[in-house]
């Protein structure tokens, strides 16, 4: 099964890194997010990559163009006519396939444009910023018991800030360090999709999350995979950051 990443935004809220790069290169540990979550999809076998290019998009296909020595030891023998040796090659299992999906391109116009890519079978969904816990085996396992063209993985995130305790006459017995949130159950990426889902999506100003789900939802053809775990976004400089010290810490639960 393929897995498709939306990785053409403009990512305008974290800041100055997104002027230099797209969102899916800036570095969580000196690794750009995207690898992250490809590895997250190869942990359980899914290696067969395609990439929906956009702003910057010449950069991903740098990156990637130049993969196996970011990742290697190499010595560059002048003496012998420019000999290339590598070291310690890279060991990733990955096909990666990168799709120019125009620049100013909505989401479903993305996923629409690289339907040749992907054939006449199911596939992975999931965007260039976001990384997870989840069990890609029993998300898949999920999806394939239920028999409808989409499954999305929900997920409560956290509150933002702390919250009080407090009793009924308003004294504070404690303090919660970032309780859930109300209730509510976001989009956290992470879809399978069946190849039925290529007849919602019309053109280039298709907002995926918008009317292809909506219609979806509405024909009970969109079922919802519960995710308790870990799942974090990075939109914010400060999401970044925070990422960064999972990281550094060693207590990023994606990896």
């Amino acid at each position: 099964m393929k897995v498709v990443i939306l990785a053409g935004g403009y990512g305008t809220r974290i800041g100055e890194e997104s002027q230099l790069k797209p969102k899916p290169l800036i570095e969580i540990g000196e690794k750009p997010i995207i690898c992250h979550i490809m590895s997250i999809y190869s942990r359980y076998g899914y290696n067969d990559f395609i990439i929906c290019l956009g702003y910057k998009g010449y950069m991903i296909k740098e990156y990637f163009a130049h993969y196996f020595l970011y990742q290697s030891d190499v010595t560059f023998d002048f003496s012998k006519g420019n000999e290339l040796i590598l070291h310690n090659q890279c060991q990733d299992p990955w096909k990666v396939t990168l799709i120019d999906t125009g620049k100013d391109t909505m989401t479903g116009g993305r996923i629409k444009r690289i339907q040749p890519y992907v054939g006449d079978e199911p596939f992975m969904l999931t965007y260039g910023d976001g990384v997870s816990s989840v069990d890609i085996e029993k998300l898949v396992s999920y999806h394939r018991s239920h028999g409808k063209i989409a499954t999305i993985t929900a997920t409560q995130p956290p509150g933002r800030f702390g919250a009080l305790d407090l009793t009924a006459d308003d004294q504070v017995k404690g303090f919660q360090e970032k309780p859930n949130g109300d209730g509510g159950w976001i989009n956290a990426g992470f879809f399978v999709l069946e190849p039925q889902i290529f007849s919602f999506l019309i053109g280039d100003e298709t907002v995926f999350e918008r009317e292809p789900l909506e219609q979806l939802a509405q024909n009970g053809q969109l079922a919802a995979y519960k995710h308790n775990g870990f799942w974090h976004p990075m939109d914010t400089m400060r999401d970044k950051n925070y990422l960064e010290a999972l990281w550094k810490s060693g207590k990023a639960e994606w990896k």
